[in-house]
């Protein structure tokens, strides 16, 4: 393998991770997919290479697109919701309000209700502003019938999306009003940050406890989490993170991660929580995960 390609590789390397975990939704696929691009990548004639970053995006793409067709059989026997996995990011994610949005779990979430190509598709265009000559190539499709699939896509995500989604500042603050009335059991004050609809979904794989069916409405949701071990547990610990380029709540108990808690927030209203137990989907909770356009 030539320095060139080894140095090539290594300069998108954040890149093409954020690209596989954007249309995964999994950090370990995403760092399998890499594996599998280096190895195509070293034996590339880099002679005919004009341009390594869109090549490596192309093989990235290509790679990603067949291993989320596998994921999607894997979810389909999977227990209970099935969310992302969560990455504590690095704070210039933050800092990029379009990264930030793409990689958050509310975003991530509407993602999974795209077809493999439309997915690709719009994260390649949306977020990495890749031509439609060269998506074309990654997914095995006419320009013209990529302009289609983009568009497609669009619609379909703009129907979707957070709609007033909130500043970080308000997340922030809105963050810290939920963390005290878990932390303190407050059943006013959950019922003062969480919005009439909504919704909570736990993910535990069905390797530890969690909500198997998804919660939905304040009247329900508050209770829930007032009588949470939190609330009860003088073991419990919580902190604020940026997870998914996003603050967020981690859960310890004796020390131990236990739970990851992402918001959405709409109007100054927590909208979606997002709790993720599985341990399987936490290894990237322990150091920062950079992530790049």
């Amino acid at each position: 393998m030539s320095d060139t390609a080894t140095e090539a590789f290594v300069a998108h390397r954040n890149l093409l991770f954020t690209v596989a975990y954007e249309m995964l939704g999994s950090a370990a696929d995403a760092e399998d997919v890499l594996q599998e691009t280096w190895l195509r990548w070293s034996g590339v004639d880099l002679g005919v290479v004009e341009n390594p970053r869109a090549y490596l995006v192309r093989i990235t793409t290509r790679q990603a697109l067949g291993r989320l067709r596998t994921l999607g059989r894997r979810k389909e026997s999977y227990v209970g919701p099935w969310l992302p996995e969560p990455l504590l990011t690095t704070p210039d994610v933050a800092d990029d309000v379009e990264l930030a949005d793409s990689v958050s779990m509310a975003m991530l979430l509407v993602l999974e209700t795209l077809t493999p190509t439309e997915r690709a598709v719009f994260v390649l265009r949306e977020v990495f502003d890749v031509a439609y000559t060269e998506i074309a190539e990654a997914v095995g499709k006419t320009p013209a019938a990529v302009h289609q699939i983009a568009h497609r896509a669009r619609a379909h995500v703009a129907a979707r999306r957070p709609r007033g989604a909130a500043s970080p500042g308000e997340t922030r603050d809105v963050l810290e009003a939920f963390h005290r009335a878990v932390r303190t059991g407050d059943l006013q004050g959950l019922l003062d940050v969480l919005s009439p609809d909504v919704v909570f979904l736990g993910d535990g794989g069905g390797v530890v406890q969690a909500v198997l069916e998804p919660v939905m409405g304040a009247a329900r949701v508050a209770p829930l989490l007032a009588a949470s071990r939190p609330a009860r547990d003088d073991t419990a610990t919580m902190r604020t993170a940026h997870v998914n380029g996003h603050p967020a709540l981690i859960l310890r108990l004796d020390g131990v991660l236990d739970t990851v808690v992402a918001l959405r927030v709409e109007d100054g209203l927590i909208t979606g929580l997002y709790a993720v137990r599985n341990p399987e989907k936490l290894s990237r909770m322990e150091e920062e995960t950079a992530l790049r356009r």
